[in-house]
């Protein structure tokens, strides 16, 4: 038992620090990103001295913007707050791809440097022109692409299952992200494609905050109209974990929403749980929570939890179906590699382990910049069979 304890303090701790540890590293990799892209523009463009102290100065401050942003967003809600949060995250964004194109270029000049060596001063500006304005088009296509949200349809088996579930429907959504860039019209939103699809139940895997100071009430509130017969549960993320997790949690169950934080209920004979991030971060201390839960194995088991992981120990505990989401597909390469590394197979879609089927969506919201490239936002509605 004090080990529990001194786990659970553990985790606080952890929660409280890493994101101090996460701005400081995101700030040195933004400050060596602009640093390079500067260097980038001044040997592939012919600029004057003055035009350079300009860039330079520009880059410089932008390279702080995203934290200096971040800082008062956690803090404040109005709607300068917004606008800055909101045009920093999009400038990271646009950052992401001209910083690969400032790479590309570099590989492009050296069959230049080798063999065209006379007329590598234009070949350079051509290179760095074509590949700046595909980073710009890229970066466009990005945003658009981010407020497409799809409609993913797939059939689910489960063992045991109540004759009175087959043919219904569940509508999986996660990682609306909630908070300063999207609001409250992005939860009509959604609600507006919940009751189109009419689902009988619905489940939220995690962050439908982003973790900024926001009026939770005010962004719950289309939540209200949501009225599937078997209702709507939802499972903390570790987004809702980075703000005010009790406000989250009390707006969201205000609005009709059943939170499952660390319970298992049972919905005309399926056995739907919930667990939160934090104590998903600790092996023992989930597989205490799930063996209080005493699953009954003759009967199905969904089990919301935001992440992919600690897959032996819920499959062990007698779960079926494991729905999760946070990985967002990685969002924007080349972070869609590092999610796949991180993830394998079970970054999305529908997987098995052993006798466990595995469902992550890549989620229908954005966290920090509003795009989405090589990946895209998403429900998914789930046939019962």
């Amino acid at each position: 038992m004090q080990g529990y304890f001194s786990g659970a303090v553990q985790g606080e701790y952890r929660l409280k620090v890493w994101p101090v540890l996460g701005i400081v590293l995101i700030q040195a990799l933004l400050c060596l990103g602009h640093w390079f892209l500067f260097a980038t523009a001044a040997a592939f463009w012919p600029l004057d001295i003055g035009t350079r102290h300009v860039l330079a100065g520009i880059l410089a401050v932008l390279s702080f913007s995203f934290v200096a942003a971040s800082l008062p967003a956690f803090r404040l809600d109005n709607a300068l707050v917004s606008i800055f949060y909101a045009a920093a995250s999009c400038w990271l964004g646009v950052l992401n791809f001209l910083v690969w194109a400032a790479c590309l270029c570099w590989l492009a000049a050296l069959p230049v440097h080798f063999f065209a060596v006379g007329a590598e001063p234009q070949a350079r500006v051509w290179i760095a022109d074509i590949l700046a304005a595909l980073a710009l088009l890229v970066s466009a296509y990005g945003f658009a692409n981010a407020r497409r949200i799809r409609e993913r349809r797939m059939t689910v088996t489960l063992p045991n299952l109540p004759a009175a579930w087959r043919g219904r429907t569940a509508l999986v959504m996660s990682d609306l992200h909630l908070g300063h860039i999207n609001g409250a019209n992005f939860a009509r939103r959604i609600t507006r494609i919940t009751e189109r699809l009419d689902p009988a139940i619905v489940f939220i895997a995690g962050d439908v905050y982003d973790g900024m100071r926001v009026n939770p009430e005010r962004l719950a509130a289309p939540f209200t109209e949501l009225k599937p017969p078997l209702g709507t549960y939802f499972c903390e993320g570790n987004h809702e974990e980075l703000g005010d997790a009790v406000s989250y949690d009390a707006a969201l169950q205000r609005s009709g929403i059943r939170v499952l934080n660390n319970e298992c209920v049972e919905v005309d004979g399926v056995q739907i749980a919930g667990v939160r991030y934090s104590d998903t971060t600790y092996p023992l201390r989930l597989r205490s929570i799930l063996d209080k839960m005493a699953v009954d194995r003759n009967r199905p088991a969904i089990l919301l939890n935001h992440v992919p992981n600690r897959l032996p120990l819920v499959e062990q505990a007698g779960f079926n179906l494991q729905i999760s989401g946070h990985t967002h597909g990685g969002q924007i390469f080349p972070f869609s590699w590092f999610t796949q590394m991180a993830f394998g197979r079970f970054t999305h879609g529908l997987h098995r382990f052993g006798a466990l089927q595995v469902l992550t969506s890549t989620g229908a919201g954005t966290w920090g910049p509003p795009m989405r490239v090589g990946t895209a936002p998403e429900v998914v509605l789930i046939t019962f069979e």
